[in-house]
């Protein structure tokens, strides 16, 4: 991919080299450089994509989206009787995410 993150605000934020501390801009700078995840790293980008209200396959952070698209996967899980529509790495992460007894599990391309 090649870049770290965008702007998504309208008003001044600090410059993203601020938030090089950060867990998250970690994360995306390790992928970037083909670097490999360890499974406490896809679990956190999964719970963190799933709570993000902002984004669907990103992690807002300071005025700033890191976009994980390029690493996540979509997946319709059976629950209850009902059917969700989740972005995880695998299915291993959205497994430790999710709650309750889990019917089927589907990667959809």
């Amino acid at each position: 991919m090649g870049h770290i993150a965008f702007k998504f605000v309208k008003w001044d934020v600090p410059e993203l080299a601020t938030l090089k501390d950060c867990k998250v801009y970690k994360l995306r700078e390790c992928i970037n450089n083909g670097g490999k995840l360890t499974r406490a790293d896809k679990n956190w980008i999964t719970a963190q994509v799933r709570e993000c209200s902002y984004f669907s396959k990103g992690i807002a952070l300071g005025g700033y989206c890191f976009d994980f698209s390029d690493v996540l996967k979509r997946y319709f899980v059976k629950q209850y009787g009902s059917v969700a529509e989740y972005y995880a790495i695998d299915k291993t992460s959205l497994r430790t995410m999710l709650y309750g007894r889990i019917q089927d599990i589907v990667e959809v391309n």
